[in-house]
């Protein structure tokens, strides 16, 4: 059978190869050589400049003007990343990127934390020059582009170098209707629910009941911890920032306002290698909460091909306001999904080093693998 992104030839997200070939014909372009690694099979990972700055509050330039421009209107103080800084929770700040972009006509781009920025509970979103919209870059947008950075819940230490985003670059719309995600389920079979709930995506819910035999399903970030170095890898403790969470008798939780959770999905989560997916904030009309604000999830997770079959959704929530009951089965969220452009020549988790693939309930990579 042809790959669905063979329908549309041409069409959809930019696969790592297209993503190099576009940096060498000028349409990224780059302080620095891109790092080993910094290409995954359908993102770019994205680099802090020197440069930061505390912020009065956040904000988006808007037509007619630069970011560099509310900058100076808004900024508290400049921070040179090149030797490290320490970044407070409850702040905003704005980093300049390595990356700077001339898109082609025909391209556009979108952004999002990288998986690592979402269970720390760091808030990044990419601003452009002119932009009305957070994340979202315009085709044949020209200029520079800058990170807000919001750490929620733990201090970081960050550097010019770390990676904090990611963006995808897509030609033209290649986002599955709901046709098309009920036949692309039922060809590669996308979640293991027998007949998943396809509306606008297709439905993910969370585990209440336990993993791997035992009670525990999921954490609760503690408050008043240690800082967070975001480039070294399984460096701290679970429990100098982490309580465990257990399952309780009523197969529920209630959600704390203004806490933050790790949890996972019930149902195994594939992602095809001719396409990629994204989940979607969750509908704010079903409950006051927010699941997954790392939202990209690249071609080949959870496929057996690239060794990951059986990978979980890991799930970061927060509630707001009001304390909110999430039972075992509930739906959280969707998962969105895209056609590539070209098939990914390496798939996520195939050689790459990735952390995620093949997954349950996991903690970022900054953490030791010794868990409660």
């Amino acid at each position: 059978m042809a790959s669905t992104a063979d329908q549309n030839p041409g069409r959809g997200i930019l696969a790592a190869h297209q993503i190099d070939a576009l940096a060498r014909s000028g349409g990224i372009v780059s302080a620095l050589p891109f790092a080993p690694g910094q290409i995954q099979p359908a993102s770019l990972d994205l680099r802090l400049g020197t440069r930061a700055w505390r912020m009065r509050a956040s904000f988006l330039p808007g037509l007619g003007r630069k970011v560099e421009q509310s900058i100076e209107r808004l900024a508290l103080h400049e921070i040179d990343l090149t030797v490290g800084a320490v970044l407070e929770t409850g702040c905003v700040y704005v980093a300049e990127l390595m990356e700077s972009l001339a898109l082609p006509g025909d391209i556009a781009a979108a952004a999002n934390p990288k998986s690592s920025t979402g269970r720390i509970d760091v808030f990044t979103r990419v601003i452009t020059d002119f932009s009305r919209e957070f994340d979202l870059i315009e085709t044949g947008y020209e200029g520079r582009l800058y990170a807000e950075i919001s750490p929620r819940t733990f201090p970081i230490l960050a550097r010019a170098g770390s990676r904090l985003s990611q963006v995808r670059f897509r030609n033209g719309q290649a986002r599955l209707d709901d046709a098309g995600h009920l036949a692309l389920h039922q060809r590669e079979k996308l979640v293991t629910t027998a007949e998943p709930s396809i509306q606008g995506g297709v439905a993910v819910s969370v585990d209440l009941s336990g993993f791997d035999g035992t009670r525990l399903i999921g954490y609760r970030a503690k408050r008043h911890t240690g800082l967070i170095d975001v480039d070294k890898l399984a460096a701290h403790d679970v429990l100098d920032f982490w309580e465990p969470v257990y399952a309780g008798s009523r197969g529920d939780l209630v959600l704390d306002p203004g806490e933050f959770y790790i949890l996972a999905s019930k149902e195994a989560v594939r992602v095809p290698p001719d396409h990629a997916a994204e989940m979607t904030p969750f509908d704010p009309l079903v409950g006051e909460f927010r699941v997954h604000y790392a939202g990209f999830f690249d071609p080949g997770f959870g496929a057996a091909e690239a060794g990951g079959e059986g990978s979980r959704a890991v799930l970061e929530v927060r509630s707001h306001d009001v304390p909110f009951i999430v039972e075992d089965g509930q739906i959280v969220g969707r998962l969105v999904y895209e056609r590539m452009a070209e098939l990914p020549r390496s798939l996520y988790g195939a050689g790459l080093g990735s952390n995620y693939q093949a997954q349950g309930l996991k903690l970022s990579k900054h953490f030791k693998p010794s868990a409660p």
